[in-house]
């Protein structure tokens, strides 16, 4: 079994069902008492909310390549960002370590491509709603039509994430309110929604929308249980 690096802390409340959903996988697909292999660095999320709002990625990104090379140098054989938005400066991280990063888009993308949408809404925080790192990669690997809710609702889902969820706050008014949200996204077109925020699986589920909800962080834990058993089967694992 590989070593799972996790970059987590944005916001720990994620991060956790990150750890919570990977164990779990690994014990469904093992038996037994079996868990997953894994490292974590978080960080303090209230510096990395300041600089995002600050709009300093130049200290982001030296933030995420110093805790993905600390997880490298911990004995992870991949990386993993806990987090949609911080994908922003993927590429940066991939250049400084010399082991694979996961990226959080990609699996979703297969997976909604897989089930033949094609057109899609996007949830996440303004920064991973309004910039083209995430959309951009969603259209170009996978050839997603990625749309948006307009700019007082981005501003709704913003304000909700990170007045809230990051908290581990979770109202049923802010429930409907996204509930509404998505429904206009359906009303353009929308035939699925991505969960783009790695919190807001803890507001909304199937329930909440008239169309399929594909969850950004079940996505990418369950990815990264595929990496970190590629290869391997139980009776290997256990000797």
């Amino acid at each position: 079994m590989k070593t799972i690096g996790l970059i987590g802390g944005m916001s720990w409340e994620s991060s956790a069902q990150y750890y919570r959903i990977i164990n779990q996988e690994v014990r469904e697909r093992l038996g037994g008492v079996h868990s997953a292999r894994s490292l974590m660095f978080s960080v303090d999320f209230g510096e990395i909310e300041r600089l995002q709002h600050d709009g300093n990625w130049p200290a982001l990104t030296i933030a995420m390549v110093d805790a993905a090379e600390r997880l490298q140098r911990g004995g992870a054989d991949f990386v993993v960002i806990c987090t949609n938005t911080m994908h922003r400066m993927a590429d940066e991280v991939t250049a400084n370590i010399s082991i694979p990063l996961l990226h959080i888009a990609d699996p979703t993308g297969e997976v909604i491509a897989a089930a033949g949408y094609r057109r899609v809404g996007l949830l996440g925080t303004a920064f991973t709603m309004e910039q083209e790192f995430y959309k951009a990669r969603l259209a170009g690997k996978f050839g997603l039509d990625v749309i948006v809710p307009d700019d007082a609702d981005r501003a709704v889902v913003h304000e909700i994430i990170y007045k809230e969820l990051v908290a581990g706050t979770v109202l049923s008014r802010s429930r409907a309110a996204y509930r509404a949200i998505m429904a206009r996204l359906v009303e353009r077109g929308a035939e699925a929604i991505i969960l783009g925020c790695t919190e807001i699986m803890l507001l909304v589920g199937a329930d909440d929308s008239s169309v399929p909800l594909f969850d950004t962080t079940t996505l990418h834990a369950q990815a990264a249980v595929d990496e970190a058993l590629a290869g391997d089967t139980p009776e290997s694992i256990s000797g």
